[in-house]
């Protein structure tokens, strides 16, 4: 497998990689225009503008749009981070030049007409109301506002009901000339596809288009606090977020062995010693997560309102314990798991495609497998003993959700940690 990369003069960058012998493809266009970069009165655009591309262009109507991917059995689809929205599809090889042609169409031609903004509105308002009635989806919404209270990077995906109503073409127009330059768009294939001609076709359709600039955007600052709502459900939902690196921080890969070996899996200590020693829930898992400037790990769990306390005090000692017991052989689990995971998921075109684009944004250039793993491999005992004791001196945020009232508050918890 190859990867090969070309950067257009107007800075549209394109990376593609050859996989041998495969009839199918990914390929799509990563746009450095995520929720961060919103202005004041703009939360909420970002994800809105990526439901509007759907809605049709001079060229297709919203059902020719998803008629012209789905007559050659291909999938089109789209998705807004904090950091990009994505437009992608995945299809026989044959019919590469097909997506690209829609993608490149729906993003660069919507026509934001006023009847398709109301009913596309109306389907995020649903949007929003769904959320907010899954408690293990907002919880998440409302943790991340608090470890980043006041700034854009805080901020919702989804944006708030009021904005949310208001948006008009205009705003849209407004958010695509000041983000949606070439110079801000990585296009990405990956599986059975033909790089030249795929550079080819970018530069018909991208190649007139000019540059906007980087975007400034502020810089996340980590905060500790505590978000509690307390509401008669059946379960009490409990999320930590801890500080951590941002990506390009060496002890990146030493966060991830460390969450991956505390909640990644059913041999992880949060989940040996708090779901199979005591049964306290049934779910409970550590995560970590990267971004440009900041990064956190997360952890989850549901449990019932009497039981709570427990669990808050158990994942907390165990915490203190693993910076002082963590064992070699977890460490290793840890990365094998990590390892394997990164290795298997590269086995599909999709995954192949967004990793490319990603690095890419991340690095200017895509670091091959072998360095990846063996960054992971490089991560030592000592080392991810080091970052436990780290984490428990590091911010903290809780968010808490259902019967709560026996949930110790976030000063609490730091305090537990750092004693």
């Amino acid at each position: 497998m190859t990867v090969q990369l070309h950067t257009l003069s107007n800075g549209l960058r394109i990376v593609t990689e050859d996989m041998p012998r495969l009839k199918s493809a990914s390929i799509g266009l990563w746009v450095g225009a995520g929720g961060r970069h919103e202005g004041p009165g703009e939360n909420g655009i970002a994800h809105f503008l990526e439901h509007m591309a759907f809605k049709g262009t001079e060229r297709r109507s919203a059902l020719q749009i998803a008629e012209e991917i789905e007559d050659v059995g291909g999938y089109i689809n789209a998705y807004t981070s904090r950091e990009m929205t994505a437009y992608y599809a995945r299809c026989l090889s044959a019919d590469v030049a097909r997506a690209l042609d829609v993608i490149s169409d729906i993003v660069l031609n919507p026509l934001f007409n006023p009847a398709d903004i109301e009913t596309e509105r109306h389907v995020i308002l649903q949007e929003i109301g769904q959320a907010a009635d899954t408690p293990d989806d907002i919880i998440f919404d409302w943790l991340h506002e608090t470890s980043y209270p006041g700034q854009t990077f805080g901020r919702t995906i989804l944006g708030p009901e009021d904005r949310v109503s208001a948006f008009q073409a205009t705003d849209f127009r407004s958010f695509v000339g000041r983000h949606y330059g070439p110079d801000r768009m990585i296009l990405s294939a990956a599986g059975g596809i033909d790089h030249a001609a795929i550079v080819a076709q970018a530069e018909a359709i991208f190649g007139h288009l000019r540059p906007v600039g980087r975007s400034a955007v502020d810089g996340a600052r980590f905060h500790s606090g505590e978000r509690r709502e307390i509401k008669d459900l059946e379960q009490a939902h409990f999320a930590l977020n801890l500080e951590a690196p941002g990506y390009r921080d060496p002890l990146v890969y030493t966060a991830q062995v460390w969450s991956m070996a505390m909640g990644g899996g059913m041999s992880s200590r949060l989940f040996q010693k708090i779901r199979e020693e005591k049964g306290l829930c049934y779910t409970i898992y550590a995560q970590s997560a990267a971004y440009d400037d900041t990064g956190h790990v997360t952890i989850y769990a549901g449990t019932s309102g009497d039981e709570i306390g427990d669990l808050a005090d158990l994942t907390v000692a165990e915490l203190k314990r693993a910076a002082d017991d963590m064992t070699e052989a977890e460490v290793n689990r840890a990365k094998a798991q990590i390892r394997a995971g990164m290795l298997m998921g590269l086995e599909s075109p999709s995954s192949r495609a967004e990793r490319n684009a990603r690095l890419l944004s991340i690095w200017g250039r895509v670091p091959d497998l072998d360095e990846a793993v063996a960054r992971i491999d490089a991560v030592s005992l000592p080392g991810v003993r080091d970052w436990g004791t780290q984490v428990l001196r590091a911010g903290a945020a809780l968010a808490v959700y259902g019967p709560v009232d026996q949930a110790p508050g976030v000063d609490a918890i730091k305090e537990a940690l750092s004693a």
